[in-house]
């Protein structure tokens, strides 16, 4: 616990960089499975804050993927499991990182740290869980997006029980 408040703080202090946050309103299919083995699927919705704060930028300026930026999250399934995540993203034009012009296709990878409430759902060995995420979006004239990812969450065997779940999701992200 004191790791994820250690975060949430290192969030809020990073510097500002130009540009807006997004709030991220997702709903998915939570344990989805492509092995036919599709016993524990539920509904899944999740909210994300995505600030524009850059907290660490590792390239040169006229390349916007090496700006990692903070992001806090909560995710809750049909079957009353509740996930509180904190973590980090980078978002790169597709266009731009392909061809080198600019189009309205957006990459976004994430990885983040957070605190995990089965309910009565599907026990993942821990309270302690990572998410990892990657998702493809399309920015709409009004600069809001529409995108689709597809994230994993697991405990990184921090205990004997690890099975993990992976989560497709639709989401609508709104600028701030």
């Amino acid at each position: 616990m004191r790791i994820l408040l250690t975060l949430i703080l290192l969030l809020f202090l990073s510097t500002t960089s130009k540009g807006s946050g997004l709030n991220v309103y997702g709903f998915g299919i939570y344990d989805i499975k492509f092995d036919g083995s599709e016993d524990d699927q539920t509904a899944d919705i999740r909210y994300e804050r995505r600030f524009n704060n850059a907290i660490f930028d590792i390239g040169p300026e006229e390349d916007n993927f090496f700006f990692l930026k903070p992001f806090l999250g909560f995710e809750y399934t049909g079957d009353s499991a509740s996930y509180i995540v904190s973590g980090i993203y980078l978002e790169d034009n597709l266009g731009q990182l392909t061809t080198g012009k600019t189009n309205n296709f957006i990459f976004t990878p994430s990885f983040g740290l957070g605190y995990y409430e089965n309910g009565s759902g599907k026990n993942l060995g821990n309270n302690i869980q990572f998410r990892t995420t990657l998702e493809f979006s399309y920015k709409l004239k009004n600069n809001n997006r529409i995108g689709i990812s597809y994230g994993h969450i697991s405990n990184a065997n921090l205990s004997n029980k690890n099975p993990g779940v992976e989560i497709l999701s639709l989401s609508y992200q709104v600028p701030y």
